[in-house]
């Protein structure tokens, strides 16, 4: 079983259950290796399942690179993908069990049915979260209630013995079925030999909810050892209920990534026309067509596949995939891209890229290997587990044995308590609050101002960006062709000019003429219907308006139709200079004037990107349109020449971001097109306006949702701000941990006890009884709440 590409789709292996669908013997891969880019022979993608933190990344990356002839394996946790460097032939069950042995689902897939199981895979692990932080929330809510205030009236009429059995029942499947994932992962861990946030929650929650069972179940036994069966299930409960809804979270936003993918792949159109040798014509599926077919393409169709055209003339909408609203005249020998319109005339075309090496499907690739990264505030806290888990339980084996051979009686339960109040205490609930809680209030405050943060990676790529480039159209422009010069031969009023140019172009279906007919409008004049109507493809139209022969369009055209522009000629360079369409217009062979047309900028502009720059960054401009057009853009917007990046297709757009990344910067991207996408993806902040396309908003990081352009600036702010108080979260919660677990190990004991050199302070001996080691741990939960709070009042 090889990978295929007949759907156009790049070479995949989704891996997503435990074992193999099916018994067959494995197919070497490696032997004739698609190649995921220019260069990049030998090179394989999968898709992973299950993994949630740092330490998952790491584990697959080392089972991967373990297999005999894996030169090198790259895994994103973001996109949930590996790329694998082969230096020869592997079987894929191979690489698949060596996924199943570090602990995540394994199953084959490729293709179409690649994208329909990881679908399915996301929605599974979508409702599984779901349906455990429920069951967590519902059971957990009555154990804390019993847990804090059992004591108070009227609780406190029902017997202690029966709160703690009530607290048992509810706290059981809460710990043992909700809390499955981190009781499971610490299995995984502990086998495998390895700390990471999994072990941390999972013997927190098991030491929690195992000494309170035992005090439940057995109080008698502590009794007798002179000690009070206190039980902790509130905390075992907490435990998994905040850290569920991390994980939700976490899914839910790794759910909506995929989606951009499928988007591009539907641009597709789903058939083209293909031309037999007896000049009928058949109507196949995208996959049959082949280089070197010919191909009709009708107006208002989608170009198939890329291509040259054979013959005919046409305008084409290439705003999908350029991004840039001006339509392209086209015609015999010129390449057109599939899944841009064709607007006009019909052409024939000749078939040359299609499937995988198509414009499109590169786009797509190029998504696929920028979009996601592993920010630094998502992984922080999974690198300090790696020390801080065996540490703690060093700690906690250390103050057992410690109490247990020099403590006071009894001895047992003495190290007992203090070993459990070590665990207990350094229980990562203020870590599982550090992140979710000011994210939640961080992009709930965004949304408030119109700025959505898709998630830590946003937050985290905000810090030390040094560049911003803009997209030209849409973004720094409206987006689309406006009327906005009128220049009037001598002696003709500019009125009379613009109406007969409208009345001429009502019948075109160009948007060129639609921006005329709109600037008439705008000034409310009425417009003749045109006696005749023949459109000029590339060139014009020529119109009969009451009584009077009208010639609207190019120079050249006017030169056909024997037309002298004479004085006009030098206000047609000099609009042309600024980056304008021109038209002239002729009334019975006189010339009358010119109607000058743009893309204009958006009026907010020059204030956004002054206020970019009075911050120290630097603004940049890139666009697919022409150099002439660009500069004249950049100038009114205040941007410097050097800084304008002009005539740049798709791809290339991405290779210019990472050519600015090169030297050691780091780039903010704002655009709105899909020809966007992979430089938004690429760069190290994506930033889409809320106009723009979805694909382009789903490759970003940040959204703009009401397109200001003031928002760049302010979702800049507000996402460091954001990134300043995960940080400052994630510091007290490990502040707490680093403070409290030594004092709950007894460490201040020696010098507090009765009779010890400082004595009891207030009446206490430096022990930290478990009780309260919960509520330490509960009040660094509070405190990292109240800190992400602040968020609320950002401006």
């Amino acid at each position: 079983m090889k990978p295929r590409t007949d759907s156009g789709h790049p070479k995949l292996v989704m891996i997503t259950s435990p074992k193999p669908s099916a018994p067959e013997p494995p197919a070497a891969v490696g032997s004739k290796p698609k190649a995921a880019g220019p260069g990049a022979a030998g090179t394989l993608e999968l898709r992973i399942g299950g993994m949630h933190c740092a330490s998952c990344v790491s584990r697959v990356e080392e089972a991967l690179a373990a297999v005999p002839g894996v030169r090198e394996a790259s895994v994103n946790l973001a996109t949930e993908r590996a790329r694998v460097r082969l230096e020869g032939p592997v079987p894929l069950e191979t690489l698949a069990r060596a996924v199943r042995e570090a602990g995540y689902e394994a199953r084959l897939s490729e293709g179409a049915e690649a994208d329909a199981a990881e679908q399915a895979a996301r929605a599974a692990e979508l409702g599984v979260l779901t349906r455990r932080f429920a069951v967590a929330a519902l059971l957990g809510l009555p154990v804390v209630v019993l847990g804090n205030f059992g004591m108070l009236p009227p609780l406190a009429a029902i017997p202690m013995a029966l709160q703690n059995g009530v607290q048992l029942l509810l706290a059981t499947p809460v710990v043992l079925w909700a809390g499955w994932p981190f009781v499971r992962g610490s299995a995984i861990a502990l086998r495998r030999r390895t700390a990471d946030m999994n072990l941390l929650i999972g013997l927190g929650t098991l030491t929690a909810y195992l000494y309170s069972a035992v005090a439940t179940l057995a109080p008698g036994a502590l009794r007798g050892a002179g000690q009070q069966p206190h039980v902790y299930f509130d905390t075992a409960v907490v435990i998994v209920a905040l850290i569920l809804l991390g994980r939700l979270l976490e899914a839910r936003a790794r759910a909506r990534t995929s989606q951009a993918m499928r988007r591009l792949l539907d641009l597709r159109p789903r058939s083209a026309r293909r031309m037999q040798a007896d000049g009928s014509i058949e109507e196949v599926p995208l996959d049959q067509v082949h280089p070197g077919d010919t191909l009709l393409v009708r107006p208002g169709e989608k170009v198939p596949v890329d291509g040259v055209i054979l013959e005919g003339r046409s305008s084409l909408d290439r705003s999908l995939l350029t991004g840039e609203s001006m339509p392209v005249e086209v015609g015999p020998g010129d390449a057109v891209t599939g899944a841009t319109v064709n607007l006009t005339g019909a052409f024939r075309m000749r078939a040359e890229r299609v499937g995988a090496d198509s414009m499109l499907m590169q786009i797509v690739r190029l998504v696929q290997e920028a979009q996601g990264g592993k920010a630094e505030v998502a992984r922080f806290a999974d690198r300090v587990a790696a020390v801080f888990v065996p540490v703690v339980i060093s700690i906690a084996i250390a103050a057992f044995v410690l109490w247990f051979d020099l403590g006071p009686a009894p001895r047992l339960t003495q190290a007992l308590l203090k070993a459990v109040a070590v665990l207990i205490i350094a229980c990562p609930c203020a870590l599982g609050l550090a992140t979710p809680t000011a994210l939640m209030v961080g992009t709930g405050r965004g949304a408030e101002l119109g700025v959505l943060i898709r998630g830590p990676e946003a937050l985290e790529s905000a810090r030390g960006i040094g560049i911003v480039v803009f997209d030209k159209t849409g973004t720094l422009t409206r987006g689309k062709p406006e009327l906005n010069e009128i220049v009037p031969a001598v002696g003709v009023d500019g009125s009379r000019l613009l109406r007969l140019a409208a009345a001429a172009e009502q019948q075109s279906e160009h948007p060129l003429a639609a921006a005329v007919v709109r600037g008439a409008h705008a000034r409310a004049l009425s417009l003749p219907e045109p006696e005749d109507f023949t459109a000029i493809a590339g060139r014009g139209v020529v119109a009969l308006i009451e009584g009077r022969a009208a010639i609207v369009g190019s120079a050249a055209l006017m030169a056909e139709q024997g037309v002298d522009l004479g004085a006009l000629e030098a206000e047609r360079t000099r609009l042309e200079s600024l980056g304008r369409t021109v038209f002239a217009v002729a009334e019975n062979g006189q010339p009358l004037g010119l109607l000058a047309v743009a893309d204009t900028l958006k009026p907010d502009a020059p204030a956004a990107l002054d206020a970019l720059r009075r911050a120290g960054l630097e603004v940049w401009m890139i666009t697919g349109d022409n150099a002439r057009t660009a500069a004249a853009v950049a100038a009114a917007a205040g941007i410097p020449p050097e800084r304008v990046l002009s005539e740049v297709l798709p791809g290339g757009k991405r290779d210019q971001i990472a050519q600015l990344q090169a030297g050691g910067r780091r780039v903010a991207m704002v655009g709105d097109g899909i020809n966007d996408a992979p430089a938004l993806a690429q760069a190290d902040l994506g930033i889409a306006m809320g106009g723009g396309t979805d694909i382009a908003m789903e490759a970003s990081g940040i959204t703009l949702v009401r397109g200001d352009l003031a928002g760049v600036a302010l979702a800049l702010r507000l996402a460091r701000r954001t990134l300043q108080v995960i940080r400052q979260n994630l510091f007290w919660a490990f502040a707490y941990n680093t403070l409290g677990i030594p004092i709950a190990a007894g460490a201040l004991y020696p010098l507090l006890r009765a009779g010890g050199p400082l004595g009891p302070l207030w009446g206490w001996e430096g022990t930290l009884h478990p009780m309260l080691a919960s509520v330490a741990m509960a009040l660094s939960s509070v405190s990292v709440v109240t800190s992400s709070l602040r968020l609320r009042s950002f401006r």
